[in-house]
C-alpha cells in the first residue's frame, strides 16, 4: 500500500506540515501540469540541521553562516522536501502556487510556479542522491500525477532544464535514468 496520500487540502498526510508563508493561490483557470525536481543544501553542500525549515519559513538569520547573508532575505518555498533519509516536509499545498522556480520557461510558457509543483531534494549538484529519496520520490511523484493527470513522465523536468544558464539543479548527481525507470516500475501493490 502506497503511504503517501493526500487529503482534499492538498496535504499529503504522510509528510511532516510547515507550512510556509511563502505561497498564494494559482491564477484562475491554472492546469497543474508540470512537476519540477530541484535540489537544496543549507550551508552549501551540508546536510541536516534545520536551515532549510528556517528559509522557507522566512527565519533563517544572515547571522547564523557566511552564506545567509546572501539569502536570508530571499521569500521562497517548495511544496516538498524530501531529505537524505528519505523523510519528506510539506511546505505549500499542492493546489497553492510555491514559490521554487523563479524566472523561468517551460514548453513556451513561462512562470512555471503558476502550473508546477516543486520537490526540493536535500543534496547538491554533484553529491549522489541517496537510495531513500529516489525511494520517496517515486511515491510522491506516484501520488501528484494520480491526483494530476497532466503531469505526464515528459512534464517532469529539472529546475536547470526551465531556468537554463541560471540554475543548475537537480545537477549530474541526479539519475533521471534510475528515477524514471523507478517511476514505471510495477509496484508492489499493483502485482
Amino acid at each position: 500500500m502506497n503511504v503517501f496520500r493526500e487529503r482534499p487540502d492538498g496535504l499529503l498526510s504522510s509528510a511532516k506540515q510547515r507550512p510556509s508563508p511563502n505561497q498564494d493561490e494559482r491564477p484562475p483557470g491554472c492546469e497543474i501540469d508540470l512537476l519540477v525536481i530541484h535540489n537544496i543544501s543549507l550551508p552549501p553542500g551540508k546536510f541536516g540541521g534545520p536551515w532549510i525549515d528556517d528559509l522557507f519559513l522566512n527565519r533563517l538569520r544572515s547571522e547564523q553562516h557566511p552564506y545567509f547573508a546572501e539569502i536570508a532575505a530571499l521569500r521562497v518555498s517548495s511544496h516538498l522536501l524530501i531529505r537524505r533519509d528519505g523523510e519528506s516536509i510539506q511546505y505549500v499545498p499542492l493546489h497553492h502556487r510555491a514559490w521554487h522556480a523563479g524566472e523561468s520557461c517551460f514548453s513556451g510558457r513561462e512562470r512555471c510556479n503558476d502550473n508546477s509543483i516543486g520537490i526540493e531534494l536535500e543534496g547538491t549538484d554533484e553529491q549522489p542522491y541517496t537510495d531513500a529519496q529516489y525511494t520517496a520520490l517515486v511515491e510522491v511523484t506516484r501520488e501528484i500525477m494520480a491526483r494530476y493527470p497532466a503531469i505526464t513522465p515528459n512534464r517532469i523536468t529539472g529546475h536547470a532544464d526551465i531556468s537554463p544558464g541560471r540554475k543548475t539543479d537537480p545537477g549530474p548527481a541526479f539519475d533521471w535514468e534510475r528515477y524514471r525507470r523507478m517511476l514505471l516500475e510495477c509496484r508492489p501493490d499493483q502485482a
